[in-house]
């Protein structure tokens, strides 16, 4: 098992450093072609979310070879789902922070954060739906379905935020 965990950091490693990569190339961009930045902003705006979404989808990855490899064990499996249900909490928690108009009409890291936690909310909630389906044991289940509940919830609120 520690091999594979290995290989599973490994994987997390690489995903980091692709996206590290691409990050630093999007911001030469935006250094290198400031008019064009200026000139289509919104445009720009939809590469970094799409950008963000991509970063978002790739972790999953290697967190579906970490799942597999988790469930044969309950004491771990059940660690990972109170991971799972501490990393939905940041959904409603970034929402909080997000909602603050000093920290969301600025160019703050922290608004940033947060409002790429709450695009990648979807793809997060589908993550936690298949650590749901791949989980054995109970306690890891109960843990996992409130990780759910919690993260649609937020996406729910989200969603109807913006319709209003």
């Amino acid at each position: 098992m520690r091999g594979q965990l290995t290989l599973v950091a490994a994987g997390y490693a690489v995903v980091l450093a692709l996206a590290s990569m691409l990050v630093v190339q999007r911001y030469l961009l935006y250094v290198r072609h400031p008019e064009d930045v200026a000139a289509a902003g919104g445009m720009y705006a939809a590469g970094d979310a799409m950008l963000g979404l991509f970063i978002a989808c790739l972790l999953m990855v290697p967190t579906l070879f970490l799942v597999i490899i988790l469930r044969k064990s309950e004491n771990l499996y059940t660690s990972y789902a109170k991971v799972l249900v501490g990393v939905s909490l940041t959904a409603p928690l970034s929402l909080g922070v997000f909602s603050i108009p000093a920290v969301n009409q600025s160019n703050m890291l922290l608004g940033e954060t947060c409002m790429y936690r709450l695009l990648c909310a979807p793809v997060v909630l589908v993550g936690m739906v298949i650590s749901w389906a791949l989980a054995r044991f109970p306690r890891a289940k109960r843990l996992t379905s409130y990780a759910i509940g919690i993260e649609f919830l937020t996406v729910v609120v989200v969603v109807g935020l913006w319709l209003l």
